[in-house]
């Protein structure tokens, strides 16, 4: 995707919304991982949003999103944002985020989704990576409901 940052996308400092970024990013994800699946998506998760640099006013923003992993019914994709100041045509990277997408059938429900066959080294690098995290949030999830079970807190 690419977007132009205009006045109603900036704070008063000229400098771009966190949330508007936070939107282009849902969106290219959604767009990828349905390209990807063939099927309806929904967000489930952003994990690891990171503002690296500021985009200002008149900027022109590239949003890429590529499907690092797939489980079952959902997928990790990476979104990588980089702003083009168009007078001096210098190139920063800006942000990067992981998204995970649940792909959904004609009821609403999870469904399956086509799984990724890494090629290339930053294929392998990325799909290895998206694996490690996903197991984070499996086990941050467990540690949750059990400390919740726990306390009697549902």
């Amino acid at each position: 995707m690419t977007e132009l940052v205009l006045p109603q996308h900036t704070n008063a400092l000229g400098t771009i919304f966190g949330g508007v970024v936070l939107s282009w990013v849902d969106i290219a994800a959604a767009i990828c991982a349905q390209r990807h699946s063939g099927r309806l998506v929904v967000t489930a998760a952003i994990d690891a949003m990171q503002f690296v640099a500021p985009i200002r006013l008149g900027w022109i923003v590239s949003i890429k999103a590529s499907i690092n992993f797939a489980s079952v019914t959902s997928c990790e994709v990476g979104v990588r944002i980089t702003a083009e100041n168009p007078l001096t045509h210098e190139l920063n990277h800006t942000a990067t985020a992981y998204v995970t997408m649940v792909a959904l059938d004609s009821n609403g429900r999870p469904a399956d989704i086509p799984q990724v066959k890494p090629v290339t080294e930053v294929e392998h690098r990325r799909f290895n990576e998206a694996q490690q995290r996903r197991k984070q949030r499996l086990e941050l999830k467990e540690k949750i409901s059990e400390s919740r079970r726990l306390k009697g807190d549902f």
